[in-house]
C-alpha cells in the first residue's frame, strides 16, 4: 500500500465527512411573519387614520358623504381583520397551553 494514496484515502473521508453548509435564505425569499404582520398592521393604522380624517371632512363640508362612507368603511373592515387575527392569536396560544407535556 503506498503512502500517497492512503493520504488520498483520508482526505476524501474526511472531506465525505464534512457536512455542507445549510444554504443561506435568499434575499428574495418570503418575508418574515413578523414583517407581514407588522406591514398589515401600518396599512390598518392609516386607514382608521383615513377614515378619521375623512369623517372630520365630511363634517366640516369638504368631503362628500360617499367618500366619507368608503373611507370608514375601510377603517372598519381593517379594524375587523385585526380582531380576527388577534382572536386567532388567542385561540392558538390556549391550544399550546393546552398540550400535554
Amino acid at each position: 500500500m503506498r503512502i500517497g494514496s492512503t493520504a488520498q484515502a483520508i482526505a476524501a473521508y474526511s472531506a465525505a465527512a464534512r457536512r455542507p453548509e445549510p444554504p443561506q435564505a435568499a434575499q428574495d425569499a418570503a418575508p418574515s411573519f413578523g414583517s407581514v404582520l407588522r406591514q398589515e398592521l401600518a396599512g390598518t393604522v392609516a386607514d382608521l387614520r383615513r377614515g378619521e380624517a375623512a369623517s372630520v371632512a365630511g363634517v366640516t363640508g369638504r368631503s362628500s358623504i360617499q367618500e366619507v362612507v368608503e373611507a370608514v368603511s375601510q377603517a372598519e373592515l381593517g379594524l375587523q381583520k385585526l380582531a380576527a387575527v388577534r382572536d386567532r392569536a388567542i385561540s392558538a396560544y390556549q391550544e399550546i397551553l393546552r398540550m400535554p407535556i
